[in-house]
Formats: C-alpha cells, sequence, structure tokens
C-alpha cells in the first residue's frame, strides 16, 4: 500500500525541510531527501516545505533566549466527546470545585510570573477541556489575572454573550468556536450537545462583538459521515469566513470512548482520505486561508495529517511554538506538560529538551499544588 507519508511516523513532519532550509539546503534537495529516506508522497513534502518557509518567516520575530509561552488548561467540558482522550470532565460533575480549582491555577501562575518575570512572554493559550465553561465571572477573575491572547472558547454549548463580552474587555485578541462538523446528526453520535445552528449563532455574535480572528476546528474521519457531508460542512464554514481553519484527521487514543468501547460502536463506518484533505485545503483557499502549521498523530485515519490553515497576518504563534519546540512552554492547570528548550543546540542541531508533567486528576491537582510548583522549580532550577 502506497501512504501519503511512506514511512514517516514522526508527529511534527514540518521539522526535517525547517532544519534544512535554516542550514540553507535548496527545496530540491529536501524534496529528494524525504522522497528517498521516507518514500513520502510529493504532495506531502510541498506542503511541509510550504509550511515550513511560512512558519521561519513567522518565528524570526520571536527571542528563544529570552521569552517563553504559556499554556494555561481549564479541565471541563460540557460533555466528553466521543473521541476525546484529552484531560477534561463533565462540568455537570465538577461545578463545586471550579472556584478551587482556580484557586490552586492562581498559585501556580504566580510562582510562573515571579520566575520568568525578567523574561518576555510571546504568547498565551487558554487551553482545555472548554475554556468557556467558566461562568463570566470566573473568566474575568482568570483573564485579569493574565491578561492574555488567546482563548479556547471551544464548544459553541458553552459560550454566552456574557463570557465573550468579557473576553472582548481584556482585549482577547483570537478565539476558537470549534464545530467539528457541521452536521446535527455527527454531532449527537460523537456526543456534542450543540447544533449547527448554536455554533452560527455563537460565530455571528462573536463578530458583532467586535472579534475579527476566530478560528474553526473540523475532524475529518467522523463516523457515517460521508465526502458530500464534509463539503456541506465545509460550505457553511465558508459562508462565516472563519480567519483560521484547523483541519483535523481522526486519531483515536486508547483514553478515548469510542475505542473504550468498541463494542457499542462497531457498526459506524469511519473514513478519512486524501480526498478529504484535498477538499478542505481547496475550500481554505478559496476562503483565503493559506496553510500555517501541521502536525500528526499516532492512530491518525488514513495516514494523514491535521493542518492549520489561516488569512495573512493572523496565523496562531502558539501553535507554531509548540509544534517546533524552539521554544520553552510553561503550562499550567490539571493534565498540563511543561516544555523546557534549551537554547544551546545539540552537535546535530537538534536541541536539549526536558518536560515535567502536573496531575490530571482535579482533585488531586487542587491537593498536590505545591508539589506542582516544586516540580517546576526543579526542572528551571539553572534559569
Amino acid at each position: 500500500k502506497k501512504l501519503p507519508w511512506g514511512t514517516l511516523t514522526g508527529i511534527r513532519p514540518t521539522k526535517i525541510p525547517m532544519k534544512f532550509l535554516e542550514e540553507g539546503k535548496t527545496e530540491e534537495e529536501i524534496r529528494t531527501y524525504m522522497q528517498k529516506t521516507y518514500f513520502a508522497s510529493d504532495e506531502k513534502i510541498d506542503l511541509s516545505i510550504d509550511i515550513a518557509e511560512r512558519e521561519l518567516e513567522i518565528l524570526k520575530k520571536i527571542d528563544y533566549e529570552n521569552g517563553y509561552s504559556l499554556y494555561i488548561g481549564i479541565p471541563f467540558c460540557p460533555t466528553t466527546c466521543l473521541y476525546c482522550s484529552f484531560t477534561s470532565y463533565p462540568l455537570v460533575s465538577w461545578r463545586q470545585k471550579v472556584d478551587s480549582y482556580l484557586d490552586a491555577l492562581e498559585k501556580e501562575l504566580d510562582y510562573v510570573a515571579v520566575k520568568f518575570g525578567k523574561k518576555h512572554l510571546n504568547s498565551i493559550y487558554i487551553g482545555g477541556g472548554t475554556p468557556t465553561t467558566l461562568e463570566p465571572y470566573q473568566l474575568d477573575r482568570l483573564i485579569r489575572k493574565i491578561r492574555c491572547s488567546t482563548v479556547e472558547a471551544g464548544r459553541p454549548d458553552s459560550i454566552t454573550r456574557e463570557k465573550l463580552e468579557t473576553l472582548k474587555k481584556w482585549d482577547i485578541t483570537r478565539i476558537s468556536i470549534n464545530p467539528q462538523t457541521m452536521k446535527d446528526e455527527t454531532l449527537k453520535i460523537i456526543g456534542r450537545r450543540h447544533t449547527v445552528a448554536q455554533t452560527v449563532e455563537s460565530f455571528q455574535l462573536a463578530r458583532e462583538l467586535g472579534f475579527d480572528d476566530i478560528n474553526m476546528d473540523l475532524i475529518m474521519g467522523l463516523p457515517e459521515e460521508s465526502l458530500e457531508d464534509v463539503r456541506d460542512t465545509l460550505e457553511q464554514v465558508k459562508a462565516l469566513k472563519p480567519d483560521n481553519l484547523t483541519v483535523h484527521s481522526l486519531a483515536l487514543k486508547r483514553a478515548a470512548r469510542l475505542n473504550m468501547f468498541k463494542e457499542d460502536y462497531k457498526d459506524y463506518k469511519m473514513v478519512n482520505t486524501t480526498e478529504h484533505m484535498n477538499l478542505t485545503a481547496e475550500y481554505a483557499k478559496e476562503m483565503g486561508l493559506e496553510p500555517y502549521y501541521l502536525y500528526r498523530q499516532k492512530s491518525m485515519a488514513g495516514n494523514l495529517e491535521n493542518v492549520g490553515y489561516a488569512s495573512p497576518g493572523k496565523a496562531g504563534i502558539y501553535n507554531i511554538l509548540i509544534m517546533e519546540e524552539k521554544q520553552t512552554i510553561v503550562a499550567c492547570g490539571a493534565g498540563a506538560s511543561t516544555k523546557r528548550v534549551w537554547n544551546e543546540p545539540n552537535p546535530d542541531g537538534t536541541h536539549r529538551i526536558e518536560r515535567c508533567e502536573n496531575v490530571k486528576d482535579v482533585a488531586q491537582y487542587i491537593e498536590r499544588i505545591d508539589e506542582m510548583i516544586e516540580r517546576k522549580q526543579k526542572l528551571f532550577a539553572e534559569e
């Protein structure tokens, strides 16, 4: 069988052309290497080179030595999606603990603020979970603490005018409103308790309030979705004119319900092909969006990839930094993984990277917050 990425199994294919471009290699040299070494298709090689060139241009502005990025995790969701393996818990079970969680999170953020007080903060990303499961006063409390740049609003069923007004008040520059699909039947299958109409309403509300950098996530390979369903989704997304579009190939991790209870879902058909991904690329181009970051995962449908598209000047810097591993990213919250990148390169041009992780369980995170801070203190002892 001929695979789009050949024998390449790494999750960050763009690292290969980026390294060669930094060394002054030509596109033809890179193309030859990827063909002979990995048997990757011309189409995927061109895509990875195109994105690597765009990333390098964007990253010219980043001070790796004196800068860092910050990730903040809010591990609550309205419901748990069928395919999800992230650290997220149904809000209905944890509503009474959210303020205690924010107490612990603020303590961790206080440590980071002091430790990195002399460094430049390049980007902040609030993810999850679904950050907009927080009540407006909780969102206000969190953002007042951090004055950040990107929020993954996420699920349309968690978005309200009051929450969006809170984000706007604090000058949030980029939000995500993620439908995954614009087919109501699929939304029910995957356990998302919102409708296509709610997605459209949330998007239009965000535009009305002045948000001019909105991302939308889509997943290719969802249960029972045909190519025509994908085309219909893309038509509806095109009509909304998002500033960013992130296209994921379904990847089933061990912790996903779809994997854990296979018997319950064995009759569902899940298909993702090169044709699906090409269709999304065509629509992105029609919307004036260019590919700017790419990554892959294990167990990915069709041996394909995830691609982020953005309109000129609106690429998500954090997304590039997390994928290319060129800068330290400090992560706070339950299940968050901090990644320290040493500035001095190894002899082969790669960078030394070490990690420390926070516990995933919310109750344990709250109880053991001092231990989470100690883990960071050890990792950054020489800073």
